[in-house]
């Protein structure tokens, strides 16, 4: 499973790394701005698994419904 995390430093962002980090979920970390521009990205942060982008509503549920 890929999983990336694109973020930005901001709280959101470390809400959604601590929780990946609390479920042992390895991810890769974006910050490259320009990358999540260019994928439409105008705000962090954003999680995308096996190429579906989630937003911090939608990462927060998928990484709870981890085991």
């Amino acid at each position: 499973m890929a999983i990336t995390l694109y973020h930005t430093g901001c709280p959101k962002c470390k809400i959604i790394e601590s929780k990946l980090k609390a479920k042992n979920i390895e991810y890769t970390e974006c910050t490259d701005v320009e990358i999540m521009l260019n994928k439409g990205m105008i705000s962090a942060p954003w999680l995308e698994v096996n190429e579906t982008l989630l937003d911090f509503t939608s990462a927060n549920k998928w990484i709870n419904e981890r085991n």
